[in-house]
């Protein structure tokens, strides 16, 4: 249940959904599995698995909640070579080659005709709400991932205000500046890995994993104008993370120290274990984010909302509406 990665963010409205009623909603779009002929499906479940039926799981003030995505497994090349055979049976029998709008078709039939007999393979994700802070925190690798996620979560609440948190520093000139100076922000000490980029040529990088990051060869590409993308920090000891010029937190690896603090307390079973590390990681991700985001100059409460733009624009539209009618009227 540890979250091994972070993607953070930020209501813009105040979430006022408690457990009950997101549980509620989350129900109307609980996970199924495929069918003989879907090729994927997306649904909610427990966080608990097995050992619990609550679509949310509430501690301290946190909501956990837990997607379920279900892809049918059908490589390329086996799909390619179907279709290359059908293709060429048509070749033969017809003496004529299959065109692409064919050739579309022919794959089209491989897929329906495969897809009951294709395996079935399954991932979870999980991510946290945190209505007091005004956050969510998703564990996925990838913004798409995450994105998927909050499309689905808004889909069954109905709406779900919210935007990428970002700083009032740029993570990329942040990161840069530390370590050109070799000195880590308060509470943090660099860990071992970086990305360094050339900001007017994206295609020059250069990636430093087990190394030290304060040496003089790294220093050298700093001044030679190279910026720092990731960078590897630890947090007071207790939580390791590369973070990147997005405020993504990736490979987040919690000390042993606190992970022995999760099992210390005596737990009768599955559910208990799994709220005292909710509760154990929420603490600990909780203040990580609030020195972090002082090192990056706090958060940057200007970002607005997809739905705020898009009220701009119209607005703008409007008044560009009214003064051509003013003009036509003058």
């Amino acid at each position: 249940m540890w979250f091994k990665n972070l993607r953070l963010y930020r209501f813009t409205k105040e979430f006022t959904l408690d457990a009950d009623k997101l549980s509620e909603l989350l129900e109307a779009f609980a996970f199924t599995p495929c069918g003989s002929q879907d090729s994927a499906r997306y649904g909610w479940v427990a966080p608990l698995g097995r050992h619990g039926s609550q679509l949310v799981h509430a501690t301290n003030g946190y909501l956990m909640i837990c997607a379920k995505k279900q892809e049918k497994v059908l490589p390329a090349a086996v799909i390619n070579e179907k279709v290359e055979e059908l293709a060429q049976g048509i070749y033969e029998r017809e003496a004529r080659r299959v065109g692409r709008k064919e050739r579309q078709n022919l794959k089209d039939d491989v897929l329906l005709e495969m897809r009951p007999r294709a395996f079935a393979r399954s991932r979870l994700q999980y991510a946290y709400i945190a209505p007091d802070e005004g956050l969510i925190v998703v564990d996925a690798s990838s913004a798409s991932a995450a994105e998927e996620m909050l499309e689905n979560l808004r889909e069954a609440i109905s709406s779900l205000a919210v935007i990428p948190l970002s700083a009032k520093n740029l993570p990329q000139q942040a990161m840069t500046h530390w370590l050109t100076a070799t000195e880590a922000p308060a509470h943090f000490e660099f860990g071992h890995e970086c990305e360094l980029r050339d900001p007017k040529d994206s295609g020059s990088v250069i990636r430093c994993k087990n190394q030290e990051l304060c040496a003089e060869e790294i220093h050298n590409h700093l001044v030679a104008g190279l910026q720092v993308y990731k960078l590897g920090l630890v947090w007071r000891g207790g939580v390791e993370f590369l973070a990147d010029e997005q405020l993504a937190l990736k490979r987040v690896k919690f000390s042993d120290t606190l992970l022995e603090k999760a099992d210390s307390v005596d737990s009768e079973d599955a559910a208990q274990r799994f709220d005292t590390e909710f509760a154990v990681m929420t603490l600990e991700i909780s203040a990580m984010l609030q020195d972090l985001l002082a090192a990056f100059g706090g958060v940057n409460t200007e970002s607005v909302s997809v739905e705020a733009l898009v009220a701009k624009a119209s607005r703008s539209e409007t008044e560009q509406a009214a003064r051509e009618v003013e003009e036509v009227a003058f």
